[in-house]
């Protein structure tokens, strides 16, 4: 791996980019308001099965992981083994430091103040996404999902990649929703992630850290799918 061009560079932003990430989605849990997509169906999941949100975000990780294998054609083990190095702190990351944004008082805020933190939260987590999508180290199996599809599939459209991502945690969310009739972490958040996330990553690809550039390492479509 130290082989790997600009290295020291792209590692130090991949660390920046999970701790972002991390405290950002815990953020969006806090305010209660609404997560994004996969967050807020992880928080379902986790309330349905009453399994811990860490563990459940472990698993459901692990789950997409082989997915992503599915997608790519063919075994990668490189990107098998750095999907499942990138989930393991950062889903536990998401339930310390949501533990500690509960603490501090985050959820007893008043409406306009937690809206705020809301969006802030929802910000942070595309900016983080397109951060460590760019260092290509390892990423969230999730976001490597809509990496591949973005770059396999879709001639590198950020928006359509995202949206075309969100069919498995929104169909967990259903599901959920179905089995114990009641909806967490789905709200205002959620709906501002549906309809703007992958246009601000695609932003973000060019305005937060803009000498990082993408690293892509799939076949790239020649033909519209």
């Amino acid at each position: 791996m130290f082989n790997i061009p600009d290295f020291r560079q792209r590692f130090f932003f991949l660390v920046f980019s999970i701790l972002l990430n991390s405290a950002a989605n815990a953020l969006t849990i806090a305010t209660s308001l609404g997560s994004a997509v996969w967050t807020g169906s992880s928080v379902n999941l986790a309330n349905w099965t009453h399994i811990s949100l860490g563990t459940t975000l472990l698993f459901y990780g692990i789950v997409v992981t082989f997915l992503n294998q599915i997608l790519l054609g063919h075994f990668d083990r490189r990107r098998l083994i750095s999907n499942l190095i990138y989930i393991v702190p950062f889903s536990y990351l998401v339930q310390f430091i949501g533990d500690f944004w509960n603490l501090i008082g985050i959820t007893t805020l008043p409406l306009v103040a937690r809206l705020i933190l809301n969006i802030l939260g929802l910000l942070g987590v595309a900016a983080a996404v397109s951060i460590y999508q760019r260092c290509n180290l390892i990423q969230h199996p999730n976001d490597d999902l809509s990496y591949i599809l973005r770059f396999r599939f879709l001639h590198g459209s950020a928006i359509i990649a995202q949206w075309t991502s969100y069919l498995p945690p929104l169909t967990i969310i259903v599901v959920a929703f179905f089995a114990t009739g009641h909806l967490y972490a789905i709200g205002f958040g959620t709906v501002f992630a549906l309809a703007a996330q992958g246009a601000i990553m695609a932003w973000s690809d060019t305005h937060v850290f803009p000498h990082l550039k993408h690293h892509v390492d799939v076949a790239q479509a020649h033909h519209a799918v």
